[in-house]
């Protein structure tokens, strides 16, 4: 089973005609994903990579019945496409873009929650359940069918633990990559809630990193919902220099409950089985599997 995306997904790809749009959505059609076409204002009636584009979502989703869209839209310009989307009554929207305004995204992650929508992102890999539909950026090949969620703020670490997962025998039930800036669509906490609902999944990757609250709010919703299924986790950016951004823009410590040895210590507190290093992340979930 899956979550969120599944061989049934029908994507339109917002930003279709530009270059990112171009060369991913050929990625994710090589994949096996159901593209059913795109948007760029101003090339409606057009094809592109052998497929309709449509000059707004609402049109395109009238047309193409699509439940899901990924955008490719430069910044100052994303936050609209995303709030468009969620207009035009798509369920799930994966926005590939960095470097979106704060006080768009404020006013876009708003929007997505008044339209009953989910926002996976922005500024992050996607997502991909394997072997049925990948949506977003990701290497698809490092990706093998199996029982392992992934929750993940890094594209590299979802790629690395990934493959640490199928090189332990195990596989891949979906793998959301979240995004790590400050607003983002879907928490760590609600992803997590998803795969512990999902009977096909035996046990979740969760990658953390320094700044806000999200992996201890997660750790605890865990812990009060009784660890139904074992949750490995990993904090990146043990360290890293208070006040001081480390790659994303939300990985900044701001307060002591930021930093990723309190993080680490509250997830090990509420049951999570935290590891130091990335490269014990799929060893130790085998290990807790087989007994």
């Amino acid at each position: 089973m899956s979550i969120l995306v599944n061989s049934s997904s029908r994507v339109l790809v917002q930003g279709f005609t530009g270059s990112e749009g171009t060369f991913h959505a050929s990625q994710m059609i090589e994949y096996g994903t159901c593209v059913v076409g795109g948007v760029t204002p101003g090339k409606g009636g057009t094809e592109h990579l052998g497929l309709p584009v449509f000059d707004d979502m609402r049109s395109a989703v009238n047309a193409t019945d699509a439940n899901v869209s990924i955008i490719f839209v430069p910044p100052a310009f994303a936050g609209d496409a995303i709030m468009e989307a969620a207009d035009a009554g798509v369920a799930l929207i994966v926005c590939i873009t960095e470097g979106i305004p704060t006080s768009d995204m404020v006013k876009a992650a708003a929007m997505v929650q008044r339209r009953g929508s989910r926002l996976i992102g922005p500024n992050c890999p996607g997502i991909i359940t394997p072997g049925q539909a990948k949506v977003g950026i990701m290497p698809g090949f490092v990706f093998k069918t199996g029982r392992i969620g992934i929750v993940s703020k890094s594209g590299t670490l979802t790629y690395e633990a990934a493959d640490q997962v199928v090189k332990a025998g195990l596989g891949i039930s979906t793998a959301i990559g979240i995004g790590g800036d400050p607003v983002i669509g879907t928490s760590t906490r609600q992803a997590l809630e998803l795969f512990m609902q999902d009977p096909e999944t035996d046990g979740v990757i969760m990658i953390g990193e320094i700044g806000g609250g999200m992996e201890a709010e997660a750790a605890r919703w865990l812990r009060d919902a009784g660890n139904p299924k074992p949750v490995v986790g990993f904090i990146a950016g043990q360290t890293a220099p208070p006040g001081r951004r480390m790659g994303h823009a939300g990985a900044i410590v701001g307060g002591k409950d930021d930093t990723a040895e309190a993080k680490m210590r509250i997830m090990s507190e509420c049951g999570i089985h935290v590891v130091a290093s990335p490269a014990h992340i799929g060893q130790t979930m085998a290990d807790l599997l087989r007994g």
